[in-house]
């Protein structure tokens, strides 16, 4: 017992020693690098990062140090010591310098989940190729008008089942539409046996992206690894049942879905480039997270701004009403276009992402010591590009916890470099006209179907932005309203988003 004490007590010392002499040689010799607090040994300020995170003001943590040490500052965040920029243009030369100074960097539970050849740690050459294949496919003419059917009918099946509801949960009810939606895009795996399991593993698997890196049995990492390799397991097999399909039909038509490309590629390409079947599995994998997470999320938000918005409620409801009227009298179907077409609804869903910052930003690593704007980043230091202190600074957008869909009117495009909802540079999000479609696809028919009266709720934003009840609200077709009741409820004002 006094060795194990002696030892532990040896071990405390040494890692203080190891500490502070890391802190001096930073501090040392380093004209240039950002102002800033290390904190406490070991821990850092990663006690105060997470806390700001149960908050209904997450970028306090950022905003606290910005004030002190400037936009862009030093700290140490989950044992590592790293730089955070809330500078917009700093932003914009780490995003666009992935792979020639800067590579992606993130904790090690993701990195243990994820896999070596993770979307998120590829780079160079591989990374391009895969990213321009996916978006490519993603942004087709054809992929979008046979998507748009398909979300319709997803999102109005969903809808449909609301009638029989007492009370519902929109962020449960999202989760139906987008992950059938996108597993669909991805290996055509349609509604049955496969697609719960997959739902239901895949939901074990992200539990552990945010956690603590040790995986002993009955650890969040060990559980999620292990659903990892169930879905693998399914994964593989489907891959390898296409991947004969296409050997023996040779077809050269229109790709139906993501593992197509990913498969027709490979078979083009040559030997030393071919893409491995379980490097195309694994990718697969990740590139379900937006159904189970960022676009439901994104869609349960807007119906909570929404509903603390009726004002904002009314005039979306009117243009959609609008729209529902002409494709009625006109006999038409709905086409892509028709949805993203309508200003007020895209002004709603900028607005949701701004707020909402579901990815409130990313981890670079600095192959090199490198100056920006007068910044040192040194070698080896990681950098943490702030997509929500940018969304929330009052400097760029006038009263930024307003939930204000109408700011979009005037400023447009204006703010390109401080609006980064799906990232930005090489790595911008191959899947941001999808996710736009189906939020837009949702809205119209929800606000053109139902209304709604969402209980109370809150949002949290750590590990990942959640509603703490998951937004329980009573739903009732507009059919059976009478016509005073018909319109926006609420409070009559758009509420501040920091007084959930």
């Amino acid at each position: 017992m006094e060795w194990g004490m002696g030892l532990m007590m040896m071990g405390i010392c040494l890692s203080l020693c190891w500490y502070y002499k890391m802190r001096e040689n930073i501090e040392r010799n380093r004209g240039g690098v950002p102002k800033g607090n290390l904190g406490w040994p070991l821990i850092g300020e990663t006690l105060d990062f997470i806390a700001s995170g149960f908050t209904s003001r997450p970028v306090s943590f950022m905003d606290k140090r910005k004030l002190l040490h400037g936009k862009v500052f030093k700290t140490h965040l989950l044992g590592t010591p790293i730089i955070v920029s809330t500078d917009p243009d700093v932003n914009k030369v780490v995003l666009q310098n992935i792979g020639h100074i800067f590579v992606p960097a993130y904790p090690k539970s993701i990195r243990e989940l994820l896999g070596e050849h993770s979307i998120l740690q590829m780079n160079g050459n591989l990374q391009k190729r895969v990213h321009a294949l996916i978006g490519g496919f993603f942004r087709s003419p054809q992929l979008k008008t046979r998507i748009t059917t398909h979300i319709k009918n997803s999102v109005k099946i969903t809808l449909a089942s609301w009638q029989d509801m007492q009370l519902l949960h929109v962020q449960e009810e999202t989760k139906k539409i987008t992950f059938e939606v996108l597993v669909s895009v991805l290996m055509s795996v349609g509604p049955g046996e496969d697609l719960d399991f997959l739902k239901r593993e895949f939901e074990e698997f992200i539990k552990g992206l945010i956690c603590l890196p040790v995986k002993f049995p009955g650890t969040r990492l060990y559980k999620s690894l292990k659903a990892k390799e169930r879905l693998l397991k399914m994964v593989k097999k489907i891959v390898e049942e296409r991947k004969l399909a296409i050997e023996k039909t040779d077809r050269k038509g229109i790709p139906k879905d993501a593992l197509d490309v990913l498969l027709r590629d490979s078979e083009e390409a040559s030997e030393n480039q071919s893409l491995p079947l379980d490097f195309i599995g694994g990718n697969i994998i990740e590139m379900m997270i937006p159904g189970e997470e960022t676009v439901p999320m994104a869609m349960t938000l807007a119906v909570k701004f929404l509903s603390d918005c009726p004002v904002a409620l009314h005039q979306l409801m009117e243009e959609n009403m609008e729209l529902k009227k002409q494709k009625k009298d006109s006999g038409e179907d709905y086409n892509w276009t028709d949805y993203l077409s309508l200003p007020f609804t895209q002004n709603v869903i900028s607005e949701t992402l701004r707020l909402a910052n579901i990815i409130n930003g990313v981890w670079r690593k600095a192959l090199k010591d490198i100056d920006i704007k007068g910044y040192l980043i040194p070698k080896g230091w990681c950098v943490l590009v702030s997509f929500i202190s940018v969304h929330m600074n009052e400097e760029i957008y006038q009263n930024p916890y307003l939930f204000d869909p109408w700011r979009w009117e005037k400023l447009g495009a204006a703010v390109n470099n401080s609006f980064t909802p799906f990232g930005g540079g090489q790595r911008l999000c191959p899947g941001l006209e999808l996710s736009r479609l189906e939020i837009s696809i949702f809205l119209h028919h929800l606000v053109t179907t139902y209304k709604w009266i969402a209980s109370e709720d809150k949002i949290v934003y750590f590990p990942t932005v959640k509603m703490k009840k998951k937004l329980p609200i009573k739903a009732e077709t507009l059919e059976v309203l009478s016509p005073h009741q018909k319109g926006a409820t609420g409070n009559g004002i758009c509420t501040i988003a920091s007084k959930q």
